[in-house]
């Protein structure tokens, strides 16, 4: 009786088996993309890459990080199919290096730079001049030597004749998702932040005057090292299409026209 019952099992045990194979054949031959994101685009672009692999059934890794840490580790051979930066010249930088297909590279965004506070902080802070208030102990930006967000804080402290006076107050995010974790945990008073990592229910926002500082265009571009070049650019093409553009709106980001 135990043979009879061994001996049909052995059907359906080859039953399941194959249907495990199959299932990790098909797992193995869905087309996958990494991105590399500045990390103002956490929120965007995970919104957008949900869109998209529903869409087109491609897979999307993402590393978000300060735009200047992620070029260098494409200069190392970081494997990366896409560049998506917070400031247009370092994806120069790379095509003039030949890292990336140059036909691809496009302006895709322009960011937007704010203070921000906990909406139950008691300090108020509307203001560049406001920082020097004697009850903000702490002022966060991102660091200016690589993150594209931070080098703008710094421009607009800077015009607003404030830098000097602040410098003992700043600490550093190593990019913008940490600067604006260093408010959130109430370990700055205050922080200059992305408008894209801005949300309402928590945090007081204040633009700052784009004036004060340099343009944040941000540029992206396919890799040359990609295999995955028609996923990746069917990717570029879905965030400056119709579908994209309204989501980047969303969080602040304004979109150019025509590019």
């Amino acid at each position: 009786m135990i043979k009879r019952i061994a001996f049909f099992m052995i059907p359906f045990i080859l039953i399941v088996a194959g249907c495990s194979n199959s299932d990790t054949e098909e797992n193995q031959d869905q087309t996958e993309i990494k991105i590399a994101a500045a990390s103002d685009l956490i929120l965007a672009f995970k919104e957008a890459g949900d869109l998209f692999e529903e869409e087109t059934g491609t897979k999307v890794t993402f590393s978000f990080g300060s735009t200047g840490q992620l070029a260098e580790q494409i200069r190392n051979g970081a494997p990366f199919d896409v560049f998506a930066a917070a400031d247009v010249k370092f994806v120069d930088t790379l095509k003039e290096s030949g890292l990336i297909i140059p036909e691809t590279q496009t302006t895709y965004a322009f960011g937007r730079i704010g203070i921000s506070t906990l909406t139950d902080s008691s300090v108020s802070v509307q203001t560049l001049d406001d920082l020097l208030k004697p009850e903000v102990k702490k002022v966060a930006i991102a660091n200016p030597e690589h993150a594209p967000y931070g080098l703008a804080a710094k421009q607009a402290l800077e015009n607003a004749g404030v830098w000097e006076q602040l410098e003992d107050k700043l600490v550093y995010g190593r990019n913008i998702s940490d600067t604006l974790a260093y408010v959130e945990s109430g370990n700055a008073e205050a922080g200059i932040i992305a408008l894209s990592l801005y949300q309402e229910e928590n945090m007081d926002f204040e633009m700052i005057d784009d004036e004060l500082h340099a343009p944040l265009e941000q540029s992206v571009a396919v890799l040359e090292q990609t295999d995955e070049e028609e996923a990746a650019k069917q990717f570029l093409d879905f965030i400056k299409g119709p579908k994209g553009q309204p989501i980047m709106e969303s969080y602040g980001f304004i979109v150019p026209e025509g590019k």
